[in-house]
């Protein structure tokens, strides 16, 4: 019941705060006012910030851009396999992309510094990670220009490519709280 209640408060808020300047149909106030327990944390961009150009890799030496995720939401989480938090919060990530993952929404994870792949592989296999896939930034040259300092660092882009909100520290992002903020994001902008 108190789920129920809570989506259709968000739903209803971001349906009455939609703003398409915002990005997608989101508007920051009402952002801000879907934020509840842990995603209070989540700081809610004055405005969309454009991302800069940098090629990383995945951990078969693919090279790829940030810019290839534009066209759904993404929760875009910098990690490290040695960063007990980032370990922490992955099982959250994992059930959150199996939940929310499709059309509309991903989670990307990005290993920053030194990552060795067979280390990635394993933790990966240890904590049951399958549906997740991550790219490599070992020369920090991505997180650097972004102001990525610390670990774990999420950012939400829109589907433009936009970062429009930046938590720090780690969350359980498969909460009561993180998916129903996430689901109202995504309403407002199909509404």
């Amino acid at each position: 019941m108190r789920r129920a209640l809570l989506l259709a408060v968000l739903y209803t808020a971001i349906a009455f705060g939609a703003n398409p300047a915002f990005g997608a149909g989101v508007d920051i106030d009402a952002m801000k006012a879907l934020r509840m327990g842990e995603m209070k944390k989540l700081a809610i961009a004055a405005a969309p910030k454009e991302l800069p150009v940098v090629e990383i890799t995945d951990l078969a030496g693919k090279t790829h851009v940030l810019a290839e995720l534009k066209g759904k939401y993404v929760l875009v989480n910098f990690w490290a396999t040695w960063c007990a938090p980032c370990r922490k919060e992955m099982p959250g990530l994992e059930a959150l992309q199996q939940e929310l993952g499709g059309d509309n929404f991903a989670v990307q994870l990005i290993a920053v510094g030194r990552n060795p792949p067979p280390a990635i592989t394993k933790f990966f296999d240890e904590a049951g990670i399958t549906v997740l896939e991550t790219w490599l930034d070992p020369k920090q040259k991505l997180t650097s220009q972004i102001g990525v300092f610390g670990l774990p660092i999420t950012i939400l882009l829109n589907p433009e490519g936009q970062e429009i909100a930046r938590m720090r520290g780690d969350a359980d992002w498969h909460s009561d709280e993180a998916l129903a903020f996430l689901r109202a994001v995504i309403a407002g902008a199909e509404g």
